[in-house]
């Protein structure tokens, strides 16, 4: 049977009784996600964003089912399938060259009900960012927020902006990125981001120049994911904008400036940390002219996600930045902005007990949840990057083994619809039997209906007590 398609949500009208302004500091993947959630709820919305205007830098970008559930249940999916790659399948493939096991993907987005896709940034941001105005977001460039300031009774809280300008709302979100201001300003002390160890190199590819080779003309007329994994170090690519270009990322030891978060990379040097790897990557390496070099970091989750005066609240890598090796930093940051849009959606007056209310379902949401995936985002660091040896032969061992339980599986496919509590041990993490059981099967409007219910379920037993 096949399961049920995403419920797309409706915007909810409301009065000014039970309606917010929320102010949204940050017009990024989940800043505008948040947006778009928060209008659906019947909210106002205004987006800050410090640049002089609004767009995403960088390449490609990975979507998962959980996350492209998200976008379907927001309206968007006719608008952004047009821009997706659907990739056939994620393969991990030896340093050298070696198939070591795949994952089907076509069959498990068919199983979940919701696909894998593959996107160029500035596209699905553009569609993101559509949206979010048709529902009504007014949006402000040019605004760098450096505070925020609360009212004494304790209902609104200011923006307070570095020209010196003052925007009041009753709730703040804080979606300012990896490098958030807002977050230490939550802290009231210097957070810098922790690096990784890895950084960056991310590049893109004019496909028709891999068409022209008979070795490399397969990985854009048969699009899938590819991992090849190594000592310090791993390369992955996939497809963008229909075979139009070819987005390859290196992961390589960090040597940048302890200051430095993006800089322009040497290709020479490049195509150098590779050059005993595959021949497929030295030749597509050597179609690049240039290249840049990213810095990667994380950030671990807080204590606290929000103001005691339920009027600020932080969202996205502002609050818990994971390495990019499940892809799945956006995904988490959309799942905040629906999150926390669902439980703003339950409101039915503009007090501070409710907005506390509202805050705590979101923070029990999300914070375990988004705990995890920095985790496995860290280990999956470790298993990407062993050297030849034993834990190498055992690794691969346990790919194949699991690629052939994962062969098995789809005999009964309901079961990749069934949620795992646990994590498992296949190195190929989006598996059912790696982090995929909790990952990938996730439905945020369960996860919000369950907690809210827990919360009341709570406050009836504590007169009890």
């Amino acid at each position: 049977m096949s399961p049920k398609p995403p419920r797309e949500w409706q915007k909810i009208k409301r009065d000014s009784s039970s309606q917010l302004h929320v102010i949204i500091v940050g017009a990024g993947l989940g800043g505008l996600g948040a947006a778009i959630a928060i209008l659906l709820a019947g909210h106002n919305v205004t987006v800050l964003e410090s640049a002089s205007e609004i767009g995403e830098i960088g390449a490609g970008i990975q979507v998962l089912p959980n996350s492209s559930r998200i976008l379907i249940s927001w309206g968007l999916e006719d608008k952004v399938a047009k821009h997706a790659t659907m990739p056939r399948y994620a393969n991990m493939i030896g340093w050298k060259g070696n198939h070591i096991s795949r994952m089907d993907l076509h069959a498990y987005g068919k199983a979940l009900g919701t696909p894998f896709w593959d996107f160029h940034r500035a596209n699905l941001h553009r569609c993101l960012l559509d949206r979010a105005v048709e529902l009504g977001a007014k949006l402000h460039v040019k605004s760098r927020v450096q505070t925020i300031e609360y009212a004494q009774d304790g209902l609104t809280a200011t923006a307070v902006l570095s020209d010196s300008r003052r925007m009041s709302a009753d709730l703040i979100v804080g979606a300012d990125g990896i490098s958030s201001t807002l977050r230490e300003v939550l802290l009231g002390k210097p957070d810098p981001p922790l690096p990784t160890g890895d950084l960056a190199y991310r590049l893109l590819i004019n496909a028709k120049d891999m068409l022209d080779d008979p070795e490399l003309r397969h990985f854009i007329q048969d699009p899938q994911v590819n991992y090849w994994i190594g000592p310090d170090a791993h390369a992955v690519n996939y497809v963008l904008r229909g075979g139009e270009l070819f987005n390859m990322v290196l992961l390589v030891p960090d040597d940048m400036p302890a200051t430095a978060m993006t800089v322009d990379g040497n290709v020479e040097e490049m195509q150098a940390l590779y050059r005993d790897w595959d021949p497929r990557i030295g030749k597509i390496l050597r179609l690049c002219q240039s290249v840049q070099k990213w810095k990667l970091c994380i950030r671990p989750t807080l204590e606290q996600w929000s103001h005691e005066s339920g009027t600020f609240t932080l969202l996205g890598d502002a609050v818990h930045a994971t390495l990019p090796y499940l892809a799945s930093g956006c995904g988490m940051a959309l799942e905040d902005g629906a999150a926390l849009g669902l439980c703003l959606a339950r409101l039915t007056d503009k007090s501070c007990e409710q907005k506390l209310r509202a805050l705590k379902v979101y923070e029990e949401c999300r914070k375990e949840r988004t705990e995890r995936v920095v985790n496995r985002g860290n280990y999956q660091q470790y298993l990407y990057h062993v050297h030849d040896g034993e834990v190498q032969r055992e690794r691969d061992r346990r790919l194949k083994k699991f690629g052939e339980i994962d062969k098995q599986l789809f005999k009964n496919p309901e079961i990749i619809t069934q949620t795992r509590s646990d994590s498992g041990d296949d190195p190929l993490p989006w598996r059912y039997y790696g982090v995929g059981g909790w990952l990938l099967n996730y439905d945020v409007e369960k996860d919000v209906d369950h907690k809210w219910e827990q919360l009341r379920e709570q406050d009836r037993a504590r007169p009890l007590l």
